[in-house]
């Protein structure tokens, strides 16, 4: 049996209630069902004016907007201005170690450009073994998910760590630890609530297939219930044709929506669920939610991330960690800049709660 550990509150005039001892696969709380959460996500479909969906004229400009190149140099001039409102995480972990002080850490990881960096190739994206020692440890100290856009399964396959919780497809697809232990909950899914969109989804990711074949580089990825049309590989003449290519497969298709990432464009059911939505599902599955002991840190490189950055922030609890080199628009607290500095991160993490605890 593994107690996660919360800092200290040596200073506080009021005890705080220590939370709940779990075991490594936190399961003395009672998990909620797919069931549960697919009415929640049924409350209302995506409002397509508000939900960042690409419209037609702005598709080829918001394709630009993720290229490094473009990012750099319409960030050169306030480097310093957003530094000081998203300051590094390593460098101020004072402070968010004193924000911590006597809660109990929840630590959610985005995976591409967070635990591993941006590859050409997506299947290629390996995280380090230094890295996966670090989310080990983190594990055995806090409660730990991994919210990605891939695919639940293939994300697995990369991180390889039995006792987190694994939300892929951008959180449309979350399922508990599969470590064995006294408590077992091997293969419980916890949450799909698009599983009435596979059918659709496949159908789509079979025709974009097929279109892209006469696009050089561009790479269809099936991440389950969402697809990810890749064009890294791309070059950049070919990205008016290529975004054509994608928005004439769509038309057929009203109950999907296309978003966008990291040189990436996103095709996902238009239901109204996110990686915020599945953070909030986390909790609540965990026994946190309405808990004012409880310090949830998500660390993400991606706009999808600031779904569940926007969730913390009206919260009003922990805190929201934004990996980039360049400066972007972000309702993340702090910044680090690649993968190397966010283990930096989780392994004074774990140091301080080992010396603290």
């Amino acid at each position: 049996m593994t107690k996660h550990a919360a800092f200290a509150a040596e200073d506080a005039v009021t005890a705080v209630p220590p939370p709940a001892q779990a075991s490594r696969l936190f399961s003395s709380f009672p998990p909620r069902m797919a069931s549960d959460c697919k009415k929640a996500a049924q409350l209302g479909r995506m409002d397509l004016a508000v939900s960042g969906v690409l419209r037609a004229g702005s598709l080829v400009d918001s394709m630009k907007a993720s290229s490094p190149r473009y990012s750099k140099f319409a960030a050169s001039g306030d480097h310093e201005d957003w530094m000081e409102k998203h300051p590094s995480a390593l460098e101020w972990f004072e402070a968010v170690q004193a924000a911590a002080k006597g809660k109990q850490i929840v630590m959610f990881l985005d995976y591409d450009g967070t635990l591993s960096p941006i590859v050409e190739d997506p299947e290629s994206a390996v995280m380090t073994e230094d890295m996966r020692d670090a989310v080990r440890r983190v594990s055995q100290n806090f409660p730990t998910a991994i919210v990605s856009g891939r695919g639940r399964d293939k994300v697995f396959n990369f991180v390889k760590l039995e006792e987190l919780y694994y939300a892929g497809s951008h959180g449309m697809d979350i399922k508990g630890p599969t470590t064995v232990s006294n408590h077992k909950m091997a293969d419980e899914v916890l949450c799909q609530p698009a599983t009435e969109f596979l059918p659709v989804i496949q159908e789509v990711y079979e025709m974009l297939t097929a279109k892209m074949e006469s696009i050089p580089g561009a790479m269809v990825e099936n991440n389950k219930f969402c697809l990810s049309v890749h064009f890294r590989c791309v070059d950049e003449k070919e990205w008016d044709g290529l975004s054509a290519e994608v928005r004439a497969v769509l038309e057929g298709y009203p109950d999907l929506c296309l978003t966008k990432g990291r040189k990436v464009l996103e095709i996902r059911p238009s239901i109204k669920w996110d990686k915020g939505n599945a953070l909030e599902f986390l909790l609540e599955s965990l026994g946190y939610a309405g808990r004012g002991d409880v310090f949830p840190i998500y660390i993400g490189d991606d706009r999808t991330d600031e779904d569940a950055f926007k969730v913390l922030r009206d919260m009003g609890q922990g805190i929201g960690v934004l990996v980039t080199k360049f400066p972007k628009e972000t309702t993340a607290s702090y910044s680090l800049r690649e993968p190397a500095e966010v283990k930096d991160f989780l392994r004074k993490l774990v140091k301080s709660s080992v010396t603290k605890g």
